[in-house]
């Protein structure tokens, strides 16, 4: 037994309750190592002697080093201790508790999991689960009132290409008028970047927290718009920018105007006055001396209070059904708790998501945020469908690792992205190439987690890194891929009729790195649904198990393309065309 590989420790998402009464625990050990890992639990203030119970611990996931083992422990009480029992391949056997490893359970010690407060049980919007997110750029969605164009407004055509400093007149009343087209799709959410006041095109640079940019529209059309698409069934979200604000802001125009004499120099990082910009800021800004972003200092008490009444003013006045937060890793912790306490006691549904590209357990705790956009996925679906730069069972070592860093309910609302308005489009990505963007948009969709379209992606949209990926949208139907867009909408229906897609777990069911060949199960209550994958250039036939699929099964049935195929003793052969995928649900005979 390699003992120096088993890992878990009482939080985060080795142990955490899924409800009052039940503990979820997960145990990590080198890959191929244990045969069995069994965890015996008990009330904390139960004696010695007392027989306590027993729960399985099934291995559910494996990475290129590790074996991920997860259980369920039912506790009337909530007061918890706990100790694993393992078994290697070659028979050893040892008790693992707090003290470390023993041949006897009295020796290991005991892991404790002191009491479950319901109120520090992890819980996320339920709609979320069944969404599909549709990311609108505002600027750059559709023009509906001309009225309200800027200064130099661009025309808007299928070949235009914006610089940085482009404006194309996109508004509030374009997504308005829009609205039947995205209920057509099948979206279920709309994400907005910012629409307040600001001088930029992007918005990111904030002038009024309070104040719709004119160039969108006005207060009444933004909230005729929540009201359209609640109407329509489509929830309504909000891009957050509290980790800095623009130089136009009131706030940061004062420290300009008085320095040191200002009120609100406590506002900002401030190195030393004078506050000059040019040619290098002597205050923190956002990413790299952005002169137009200074940082904001929200752990002072007054732009906390001042950040949440705003969040307050907007959910109240417009009933918006939720938050992406902007460069969420660089805000402090004690902040997004506030929001989050704010936030729920107005809308408990209201959704929670943070712009982190990294490692997000943090800010997962359920403290703080629902999820995150998940730059992970991005990353490893970049590299395995659109660059071939990793094999399947890269890729499947990949996801595993991102998954097992979160708790469950966090899980499985992540939003998983291909592109956004701060990366290159993924078809461009994939050099063009329409089947492996297909096969991507597949396994976006049917893998566990929130799926966001990126405006246009739809319908073929391409472009490099920003200014590029924000071109505008491309309303022309003799431009639009049809095919795609078909493709697209027939994802999200299959995606939302079915339950183990929507909520099911994920388990992965076949690799095969030299082939290309990769698979994964989903199951929810009574339905398991099973995705493959051949990201290759040459037909493949793949003969896989059925037993997830259980013992009646006597065919399963393709929802994309309705093809059948037989089970024979658990057995399933499966041809699959170059860069082809299946989602493979089963039909049952008699038991």
């Amino acid at each position: 037994m390699i003992q120096e590989a088993i890992f878990h420790r009482t939080g985060g998402a080795f142990a955490y309750p899924l409800s009052p009464h039940q503990l979820r625990v997960r145990l990590r050990a080198k890959k191929g190592d244990l045969a069995m890992c069994r965890v015996w639990y008990a009330d904390r203030y139960s004696g010695e002697d007392e027989p306590g119970t027993w729960a399985d611990c099934e291995k559910t996931a494996s990475d290129e080093l590790f074996d991920y083992f997860e259980g369920r422990i039912d506790s009337q009480t909530g007061r918890i201790k706990y100790v694993f029992r393992l078994e290697d391949t070659i028979g050893e056997k040892a008790w693992f508790g707090e003290t470390g490893f023993a041949a006897m359970k009295k020796d290991a010690g005991v892991f404790q999991y002191a009491y479950i407060h319901p109120s520090e049980v992890f819980q996320t919007p339920d709609w979320a689960n069944e969404a599909v997110v549709y990311q609108i750029f505002p600027e750059r969605f559709h023009n509906g009132d001309k009225s309200n164009d800027p200064e130099r407004t661009e025309p808007w055509t299928p070949d235009a290409r914006p610089r940085a400093d482009s404006f194309y007149g996109g508004d509030l009343q374009g997504v308005i008028e829009r609205l039947p087209y995205l209920e057509q799709l099948g979206v279920t959410s709309i994400y907005f970047t910012p629409i307040f006041l600001s001088p930029s095109h992007h918005k990111y640079d904030t002038a009024d927290y309070y104040q719709i940019d004119p160039q969108f529209g006005e207060l009444s059309t933004f909230k005729q718009l929540v009201q359209e698409a609640h109407r329509r069934g489509i929830k309504v979200i909000l891009d957050a920018v509290f980790n800095h604000a623009g130089d136009q802001f009131f706030a940061f125009q004062d420290v300009l105007k008085h320095g040191e004499r200002s009120r609100y120099k406590d506002w900002f990082y401030l190195h030393s006055f004078p506050v000059v910009q040019e040619p290098k800021p002597n205050y923190e800004t956002f990413a790299n001396q952005v002169p137009a972003m200074p940082k904001l200092k929200t752990e002072n008490p007054e732009v906390r209070r001042y950040l949440l009444e705003v969040v307050r003013y907007w959910m109240e006045e417009t009933g918006i059904d939720g938050w992406r937060l902007d460069v969420a890793n660089e805000v402090d912790h004690r902040f997004w708790r506030d929001f989050r306490e704010l936030v729920k006691e107005i809308n408990p549904a209201a959704l929670i998501i943070g712009e982190i590209w990294h490692d997000s357990s943090a800010w997962l705790e359920g403290d703080e945020f629902d999820s995150v956009m998940n730059y992970l996925f991005r990353e490893s679906v970049l590299r395995f469908f659109a660059t071939g730069k990793i094999d399947a069972g890269q890729f499947d070592a990949e996801l595993t690792r991102s998954r097992m860093i979160y708790k469950e309910q966090a899980v499985r609302v992540l939003w998983n992205l291909l592109d956004s308005h701060d990366t290159e489009r993924f078809l461009t990505s994939c050099s063009g190439a329409e089947e492996k963007f297909r096969l991507a948009v597949l396994f976006q969709f049917t893998y566990i987690g929130t799926p966001l379209i990126y405006y246009g992606d739809e319908i073929g949209m391409e472009g490099k890194t920003d200014p590029d990926c924000r071109r505008p949208m491309i309303w022309e139907e003799s431009c639009h891929n049809k095919e795609l867009l078909a493709y697209y909408r027939r994802l999200i229906s299959i995606r939302r009729s079915s339950p183990a897609l929507c909520r099911g777990n994920v388990h992965t069911w076949y690799v095969d790195a030299n082939a290309g060949i990769y698979a994964f199960v989903r199951q929810y209550e009574q339905e398991v649904v099973g995705v493959v994958f051949n990201n290759s250039d040459q037909q493949r036939t793949v003969c896989l198990d059925t037993s997830p699929f259980g013992t009646s099964a006597t065919e399963l049935e393709d929802l994309l393309q309705g093809d059948k195929f037989p089970v024979n003793q658990y057995k399933g052969v499966f041809q699959l065309a170059p860069y082809q995928g299946m989602i493979l649900r089963g039909t049952f005979g008699s038991v």
